[in-house]
């Protein structure tokens, strides 16, 4: 029997990575629950709404209620502040959190204590006090760099090349941490520790593009052993487990030094899901002390992240008249397998799949010897092949359905006739 994973909150980037990493699984159910209604509405099948925001005082009582209610095998913490909460309280909810112990936690969670506990074993970068900024000598310790000591993303984080910009920016961030500031290039390295706090991955990726502290283009870098060796001191520093990570970037001379540490997966770790090392699936194994192994694929792989787009549409059909040519054939050469990835979804929700098409060309060969040759025909429960001179919309017979056609004119003489939902290729991904 499967085991049920809550996700929480669930529309966040992490929990949405979460759910690419798992949602094929043999083993887990993921459930998604979030405060507010956001993206994880659209992407979780199974979904919980209206939970009190971590601050709230019946946060605990209502996350154990939907623990109960929902037979909750576990909980995957998806955002920094609440991974801290739901491990403090883990025991009293009455199922496993999926994260470090407490005391890491709560480490990973503030930079400055990030720095006091590394400090010995890596670089970190140097902290300035308010009133060392304010002396004479100042001026000359700038640039220097603002940071969150709570959070992660981009929000409090600036470079500052002044007194004058320090004290506007302390004004609006008063918790900002004051560091010196690193010129070179930035990193993450994607870890992974397992139930005996053993390292078992630790790859670097360089940030080549980040927007809002997320990084949106990323590849793998090679490692000399310098990644790795500051990887293990942490591992050694702090005990972890289950996937984490950390940041670094160069300084003036081209050291690394410490810039964060996370108690949990990076978002965009996905590059390393690509090469074969599934840092969610794997926490979760981990979490019910299945032993894990890495096997990583040795080819390149580049990720570059933009914004996805998901629809839900209040319609209802039991049937798909669908087009061929220019449609499902693109070019006279190649399936549309955007098209045949929606058609597929039909067939394991029963609903038929006709197509309509006046295919006649004779360099291609004949409709049906056409469709054997792409290995497509048998997804269809009917096939009407039209003469030239007929109309598609004299061979729709049931209105509880939808129409996809290329051509504008089909589509509006059918919309115009049977008042059913027409789509053009374009409009695919809203099915």
């Amino acid at each position: 029997m499967k085991k049920n994973i809550l996700v929480f909150p669930c529309g966040s980037e992490i929990a949405l990575e979460i759910y690419r990493s798992v949602k094929n699984s043999t083993h887990f159910n993921l459930i998604g629950a979030s405060s507010v209604d956001d993206h994880g509405k659209f992407v979780f099948e199974n979904y919980v709404d209206g939970l009190p925001f971590i601050t709230a005082p019946n946060f605990i009582p209502s996350i154990k209620k939907v623990v109960a209610d929902y037979n909750i095998d576990a909980i995957y913490p998806a955002m920094d502040a609440v991974i801290e909460i739901l491990k403090k309280n883990e025991a009293e909810i009455g199922c496993k959190v999926i994260a470090p112990d407490t005391e890491t936690t709560q480490i990973c969670l503030s930079k400055s204590r990030t720095y006091e506990t590394l400090k010995n074993y890596v670089r970190t970068p140097k902290v300035f006090s308010r009133d060392e900024l304010q002396s004479p000598e100042a001026a000359n310790m700038f640039p220097i760099f603002a940071k969150p000591d709570i959070g992660y993303g981009s929000r409090g984080a600036k470079k500052l090349n002044s007194i004058a910009e320090m004290k506007t920016h302390l004004s609006q961030y008063p918790s900002c941490i004051l560091v010196e500031f690193l010129p070179g290039k930035e990193f993450t390295v994607d870890c992974f520790s397992d139930s005996n706090g053993k390292l078992l991955f630790a790859a670097p990726r360089e940030r080549s593009r980040i927007m809002n502290g997320i990084s949106v283009n990323t590849k793998p870098v090679d490692d000399n052993g310098e990644f790795l060796q500051i990887a293990e001191k942490i591992n050694t520093a702090i005990k972890f487990r289950g996937a984490w990570f950390f940041q670094v970037k160069r300084d003036a001379n081209g050291e690394l030094t410490l810039l964060e540490v996370a108690s949990r997966f990076g978002g965009s770790s996905s590059l390393f899901r690509a090469q074969g090392v599934n840092f969610a699936l794997m926490s979760i194994f981990d979490a019910f002390d299945i032993p894990v192994g890495i096997l990583r694929n040795k080819y390149n792989v580049e990720l570059d992240r933009a914004l996805d787009n998901k629809y839900k549409i209040d319609i209802n059909y039991n049937e798909v008249f669908v087009d061929f040519d220019d449609c499902i054939y693109l070019e006279k050469k190649i399936v549309n397998d955007a098209l045949m990835a929606f058609l597929y979804r039909c067939i394991n929700s029963n609903i038929k799949v006709t197509m309509l098409s006046r295919h006649d060309d004779e360099k291609l060969g004949k409709l049906d010897e056409l469709l054997d040759k792409l290995r497509i025909r048998q997804i269809f429960d009917r096939i009407i092949h039209l003469d030239p001179s007929q109309k598609k919309i004299d061979f729709i017979d049931n209105i509880n359905s939808i129409f996809i056609d290329d051509s504008f004119a089909e589509r509006k003489a059918v919309a115009d006739k049977f008042n059913i939902p027409v789509f053009s290729l374009d409009m695919i991904e809203a099915l």
